[in-house]
């Protein structure tokens, strides 16, 4: 890191190998002046999960990471013709009635395997850079030095210690305490999950059998009953239906899940076929061909006041843990990443300007990121005909899926390195807008929303 005259690397520990940690560390060792180092708990790298999507805006900030060619090397879209399809919404009973299209321009639903992503990524980090078998289990600050220590005794001494472990975070706590916050553990939202893993030939089969139309297979699908969804896409370039169906329980405000079971277990398939037994011949279908389910309970956090302490860092799930019913969990661990590579990357990043890039890190991604799992909750709400507003009025229902998304795909993550430069003096803020419009093709003025963020990363006598 630059210090006055001097130059001296800047360390950077990264806790967690899940794919925002890793796209972070595969972004800052490409830079001489920065150290880092990764440390997995596991005794190597490896997600628990199936598919994940990516919007739009993740995919810029995979772009900007320098990893969209590896991510386009294992990602599905949406097979042509309906290529700019994100989910095409049916009622779960009866003959799955179509309510609506949402689209997603030039994207269409854009899904990986996690594992197989996260093996594209950790093939690409350099020797000496990850280490495994490193559980952290605290972390104290003296100045501007962190140390995180782990379960095996040993310890790591860096300039900033970024926590991308999960929600299950073990570093979480001191960052809330830190900043004389409330302590932010999971909470159970009251739903659960089956989920499985379909060859896509063999639903195509089971479909034909019962007349029912193989469209469902080749398009992304998302049932819709009260208190209940189940979704459909491709995954492993099409040979594999990624299956998740969601069920909630609403009889309590504050659901309870017991805090020595499982968040993830092995189920029957008969277990299943009961807890769907009211559903349509298409959705049952499907889950007839799931031999052997898994059963996930679904947590999150609360909105956090704040995502930094000093010298210690909250990205991913260790921030803002959400539901998955936008998709955008993984994405917000990439603008997360995305955004710390772009400033702790520039040159003229200092020792004495450090906390103020850190501060910009909070006052920036973290509405966002808010207000992505505040929507998160509210979309499984509007599918589960909740929505306080629209309940089970087909009419509104399809109007609102069409459009709910747009402000969340839309958005450029380099809109938010552009106003952190701004903020923080680095200069040639207009000049960068100019280019983020040229690659997007977005013109201040094209919606309130694109003015708002044009006008606050522009100089003040430039913005009007």
């Amino acid at each position: 890191m630059n210090n006055n005259s001097s130059k001296q690397s800047l360390r950077i520990g990264i806790v967690g190998g899940g794919i925002s940690g890793v796209a972070l560390a595969l972004d800052l060792c490409r830079n001489s002046d920065v150290e880092v180092q990764l440390f997995e708990a596991a005794p190597a790298f490896g997600e628990v999960g199936a598919g994940v999507a990516f919007g739009a805006n993740s995919v810029r900030a995979l772009n900007g990471l320098g990893i969209g060619d590896a991510y386009r090397k294992v990602e599905d879209r949406t097979p042509a013709p309906w290529e700019d399809v994100w989910f095409e919404w049916r009622h779960g009973t009866g003959e799955s009635k179509y309510l609506a299209t949402t689209v997603m321009p030039g994207m269409g639903q854009s899904t990986v395997h996690r594992a197989d992503f996260l093996d594209v990524l950790t093939t690409h980090l350099p020797a000496g850079i990850a280490q495994f078998n490193k559980r952290a289990v605290g972390v104290e600050q003296n100045g501007n030095e962190a140390r995180v220590t782990f379960a095996d005794g040993t310890d790591y001494r860096c300039d900033l210690l970024i926590a991308a472990d999960g929600i299950k975070s073990a570093l979480r706590a001191h960052v809330l305490e830190g900043i004389n916050a409330e302590p932010a553990e999971p909470r159970f939202t009251g739903t659960c999950a089956y989920r499985g893993m379909i060859d896509s030939d063999t639903l195509r089969a089971a479909y034909r059998a019962k007349g029912i139309n193989t469209h469902l297979v080749d398009v992304p699908q998302m049932y819709l009953v009260k208190d209940g969804h189940i979704l459909t896409f491709p995954v492993k370039q099409g040979r594999i239906i990624n299956v998740v169906a969601f069920l909630s329980d609403r009889s309590s405000a504050t659901p309870q899940w017991p805090a020595d079971a499982p968040w993830v277990r092995k189920t029957t398939q008969a277990q299943m076929l009961e807890d769907f037994a009211e559903w349509g011949e298409a959705a049952r279908t499907l889950l007839e061909c799931i031999p052997e389910p898994t059963y996930w309970a679904l947590h999150d956090l609360a909105e956090l006041p704040g995502y930094v302490h000093n010298r210690v860092v909250l990205i991913g799930d260790a921030a803002h843990a959400m539901l998955p019913h936008q998709g955008a969990g993984a994405g917000q661990g990439l603008e997360d990443a995305y955004f710390l590579a772009r400033l702790l990357g520039d040159s003229r990043l200092t020792a004495d300007n450090l906390p103020a890039v850190l501060t910009t890190y909070d006052e920036l991604r973290r509405p966002r990121a808010c207000k992505v799992q505040r929507t998160s909750w509210q979309a499984g709400e509007l599918y589960e005909m909740r929505d306080p507003e629209i309940g089970a009025d087909e009419q509104a229902l399809a109007a609102k899926l069409e459009s709910r998304f747009n402000w969340l795909w839309n958005h450029d993550p380099e809109t938010d390195v552009v106003e952190a430069r701004a903020r923080l003096g680095w200069g040639n803020a207009v000049r960068r807008i100019l280019i983020v419009c040229a690659q997007t093709g977005v013109r201040p003025g094209d919606t309130p929303a694109q003015i708002t963020i044009t006008r606050r990363a522009m100089p003040c006598e430039l913005s009007t």
